[in-house]
């Protein structure tokens, strides 16, 4: 499962913190500080770390549980708070636990242009006691929410879509299908069959992105032309040695819009030794990392709003 060409993705094969997003903690205080917005396309890595701080904090958030209830009614008032338009697309999946009530999160920011692009991000953590899943599900989540606060205040050239999807994890220790990715697989299906599918011209996934020394790695099921886009902009940035030139194979949320020939790409970095243990806790997260993810996805996005234009 951990293999480096074989890797199965992040499922995959206390009291609520009171501080505002951006608002210094003795937590964040005793992290890596992320580097200033004006210097990352005005994405803030230590707005983003307060959204994994306060997802922390709710405890074991899985499929169904009382913890993931309480994570949607996060990620809602902050997106509503941020002007976002917000919809629920609650469903339900049969699972090796039986039927569980699950609920995709979409924010769907309108252009002028018919063409869609799919950012996303799981946030239900891994039914395992005492999982907090800071990186997994954490991260990626608080990456999202940022890049959301950026994306609704302003016009974009090309439709906008932000998912934060349910049920990413499997609820059997081992990576198996169908057990994993219920969320994405019912958002693609569900756009399939109302016919939105075809105006989506790129998703891109991002899973694990808080490590202190990130190395994203291009995921060889992912889109050629979209992990260059996406590549090629760290490079100019100068993260090529985060985002680095070497492959890994992951199975992950993206493949649901793969397996319905969407051009989608992951970004992840699964290669870490707390991966689906107790020790995937906040003091692993380096807001710093936050920060350079989010800065080549606003980064990256008129390049990829030109391609699909």
């Amino acid at each position: 499962m951990a293999a480096v060409l074989a890797l199965a993705a992040c499922g995959h094969q206390s009291a609520p913190a009171s501080d505002a997003p951006g608002v210094a903690s003795p937590a964040l205080a005793s992290a890596i500080s992320a580097p200033p917005a004006d210097a990352t396309g005005g994405f803030d890595g230590a707005r983003a770390y307060k959204h994994v701080e306060k997802l922390v904090s709710i405890g074991p958030h899985s499929a169904g549980s009382e913890g993931i209830r309480r994570a949607q009614a996060y990620i809602i008032e902050q997106l509503k708070g941020f002007g976002c338009p917000v919809e629920e697309q609650d469903f339900h999946a049969s699972t090796p636990v039986g039927d569980v009530a699950m609920k995709n999160i979409l924010v769907k920011i309108p252009s002028g242009s018919p063409n869609i692009i799919v950012y996303a991000s799981h946030y239900d953590t891994k039914r395992i006691d005492n999982f907090v899943g800071a990186d997994d599900a954490g991260s990626s989540t608080g990456v999202l929410l940022e890049f959301a606060r950026i994306v609704c205040a302003r016009k974009n050239a090309q439709t906008l879509w932000l998912a934060f999807l349910d049920g990413e994890e499997a609820f059997n220790m081992q990576w198996a299908d169908p057990d994993n990715t219920y969320g994405s697989r019912e958002l693609a299906a569900s756009l399939a069959l109302s016919g939105t599918l075809r105006h989506v011209k790129a998703m891109i996934l991002v899973d694990m992105v808080g490590p202190k020394s990130p190395v994203y790695k291009r995921e060889s099921n992912s889109t050629p032309w979209l992990t260059d886009i996406l590549w090629t902009t760290a490079a100019k940035l100068g993260y090529e040695n985060v985002f680095v030139n070497q492959s890994s194979t992951v199975e992950d949320d993206h493949l649901a819009f793969l397996n319905r020939d969407v051009p989608a790409a992951d970004i992840i970095d699964l290669e870490v030794p707390y991966w689906h243990t107790t020790g995937d806790t906040l003091d692993k997260i380096d807001p710093r990392t936050l920060a350079i993810t989010g800065h080549v996805l606003i980064a990256s996005l008129p390049e990829l709003e030109k391609k699909i234009g």
